[in-house]
Protein backbone atom coordinates (compact mmCIF):
# COMPACT_ATOMS: atom_id res chain seq x y z
CA UNK A 1 0.00 0.00 0.00
CA UNK A 2 1.28 3.47 -0.97
CA UNK A 3 1.68 5.90 2.16
CA UNK A 4 2.58 8.88 0.25
CA UNK A 5 0.81 11.75 1.39
CA UNK A 6 2.49 14.69 -0.07
CA UNK A 7 0.70 16.93 -2.23
CA UNK A 8 2.90 15.66 -5.22
CA UNK A 9 1.24 12.11 -4.18
CA UNK A 10 -2.40 13.19 -4.00
CA UNK A 11 -2.02 15.19 -7.35
CA UNK A 12 -0.93 12.48 -9.00
CA UNK A 13 -3.26 9.45 -7.32
CA UNK A 14 -6.53 12.35 -8.63
CA UNK A 15 -4.94 12.75 -12.16
CA UNK A 16 -4.94 9.43 -12.95
CA UNK A 17 -8.03 8.22 -11.08
CA UNK A 18 -9.52 10.56 -13.11
CA UNK A 19 -8.23 10.10 -16.15
CA UNK A 20 -7.42 6.24 -16.51
CA UNK A 21 -10.48 5.41 -13.49
CA UNK A 22 -10.13 1.55 -12.54
CA UNK A 23 -6.90 1.37 -13.93
CA UNK A 24 -5.26 3.31 -11.76
CA UNK A 25 -3.17 0.91 -9.68
CA UNK A 26 -1.43 -0.75 -12.38
CA UNK A 27 -0.48 2.49 -13.53
CA UNK A 28 0.73 3.70 -10.45
CA UNK A 29 2.61 0.37 -10.06
CA UNK A 30 4.55 1.73 -13.39
CA UNK A 31 4.55 5.14 -12.97
CA UNK A 32 7.80 6.42 -13.70
CA UNK A 33 8.19 3.92 -16.74
CA UNK A 34 5.14 6.01 -17.83
CA UNK A 35 6.22 9.27 -17.38
CA UNK A 36 9.22 8.03 -19.54
CA UNK A 37 7.15 7.05 -22.17
CA UNK A 38 4.96 10.06 -22.02
CA UNK A 39 7.77 12.55 -21.85
CA UNK A 40 10.01 10.71 -24.79
CA UNK A 41 6.73 11.11 -27.16
CA UNK A 42 6.63 14.88 -26.53
CA UNK A 43 10.29 15.42 -27.16
CA UNK A 44 10.14 13.22 -29.88
CA UNK A 45 7.03 14.78 -31.33
CA UNK A 46 8.21 18.14 -30.95
CA UNK A 47 11.45 17.69 -32.69
CA UNK A 48 9.72 16.11 -35.83
CA UNK A 49 7.36 18.37 -36.39
CA UNK A 50 10.45 21.74 -36.49
CA UNK A 51 11.90 21.51 -40.09
CA UNK A 52 14.48 24.23 -39.87
CA UNK A 53 15.68 23.63 -43.60
CA UNK A 54 19.18 24.76 -44.16
CA UNK A 55 21.53 26.07 -41.84
CA UNK A 56 23.12 28.25 -44.93
CA UNK A 57 21.48 28.71 -47.99
CA UNK A 58 23.69 30.14 -51.12
CA UNK A 59 21.17 33.04 -53.47
CA UNK A 60 22.30 32.82 -56.71
CA UNK A 61 22.74 36.51 -57.69
CA UNK A 62 23.73 36.76 -61.20
CA UNK A 63 26.51 39.46 -61.88
CA UNK A 64 26.95 40.84 -58.50
CA UNK A 65 27.95 37.17 -57.23
CA UNK A 66 26.15 34.98 -54.75
CA UNK A 67 24.79 35.84 -51.38
CA UNK A 68 25.48 33.32 -48.79
CA UNK A 69 22.34 33.61 -46.35
CA UNK A 70 23.19 32.64 -42.53
CA UNK A 71 19.23 30.48 -42.82
CA UNK A 72 19.01 29.50 -38.77
CA UNK A 73 20.63 32.53 -37.81
CA UNK A 74 17.56 34.72 -39.05
CA UNK A 75 14.91 31.89 -37.55
CA UNK A 76 16.17 32.25 -34.64
CA UNK A 77 16.37 36.21 -34.82
CA UNK A 78 13.25 36.81 -35.88
CA UNK A 79 11.23 33.99 -34.83
CA UNK A 80 8.72 33.84 -37.36
CA UNK A 81 8.86 32.40 -40.78
CA UNK A 82 6.38 34.34 -42.15
CA UNK A 83 8.24 37.75 -42.06
CA UNK A 84 10.41 36.07 -45.49
CA UNK A 85 8.22 33.15 -46.47
CA UNK A 86 5.12 35.59 -47.66
CA UNK A 87 6.92 36.70 -50.18
CA UNK A 88 8.70 33.20 -51.59
CA UNK A 89 8.05 29.78 -50.72
CA UNK A 90 9.71 27.39 -48.31
CA UNK A 91 11.50 25.94 -51.15
CA UNK A 92 15.18 24.64 -52.21
CA UNK A 93 15.78 27.86 -54.86
CA UNK A 94 12.80 29.49 -53.87
CA UNK A 95 14.05 33.18 -55.29
CA UNK A 96 16.07 31.58 -58.10
CA UNK A 97 12.86 30.32 -59.79
CA UNK A 98 10.49 33.19 -59.00
CA UNK A 99 13.18 35.08 -60.86
CA UNK A 100 13.25 33.02 -63.80
CA UNK A 101 9.40 32.87 -64.05
CA UNK A 102 9.33 36.30 -64.27
CA UNK A 103 7.43 36.48 -60.30
CA UNK A 104 10.08 38.46 -59.02
CA UNK A 105 11.77 41.45 -60.04
CA UNK A 106 15.42 42.04 -59.90
CA UNK A 107 16.79 43.70 -56.02
CA UNK A 108 12.76 43.49 -54.96
CA UNK A 109 13.74 40.95 -51.96
CA UNK A 110 16.89 42.85 -51.00
CA UNK A 111 15.18 46.35 -50.64
CA UNK A 112 11.87 45.24 -49.57
CA UNK A 113 12.73 43.28 -47.13
CA UNK A 114 16.44 42.65 -46.36
CA UNK A 115 18.01 45.67 -46.10
CA UNK A 116 14.72 47.51 -44.55
CA UNK A 117 14.92 45.55 -41.65
CA UNK A 118 18.45 45.49 -41.39
CA UNK A 119 17.95 49.05 -41.48
CA UNK A 120 15.64 49.05 -38.44
CA UNK A 121 16.74 46.95 -36.63
CA UNK A 122 20.45 49.08 -36.97
CA UNK A 123 18.00 52.49 -35.76
CA UNK A 124 17.08 50.30 -33.02
CA UNK A 125 20.50 49.98 -31.44
CA UNK A 126 20.46 46.49 -32.34
CA UNK A 127 23.28 44.01 -34.11
CA UNK A 128 22.33 44.42 -37.36
CA UNK A 129 23.19 42.64 -41.15
CA UNK A 130 24.75 44.02 -43.97
CA UNK A 131 22.69 46.93 -46.13
CA UNK A 132 25.28 47.69 -48.86
CA UNK A 133 25.43 45.48 -51.95
CA UNK A 134 29.32 44.24 -51.40
CA UNK A 135 28.98 43.08 -48.14
CA UNK A 136 26.45 40.91 -48.91
CA UNK A 137 27.05 39.63 -52.62
CA UNK A 138 30.59 37.90 -53.07
CA UNK A 139 31.35 36.88 -56.85
CA UNK A 140 33.55 33.65 -56.95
Amino acid sequence: MDVCRSPFCQGERLLLKTFFGRHQGVLMKYRWAVAIVLVSIIFLGAAAVQNKGAAQITIEAGERGAVPFPHHLHQDKLGDCNICHSYFPQEARAIELLKENGKLVRKEVMNKLCVKCHKAEKRAGNKAGPVTCSKCHHKG
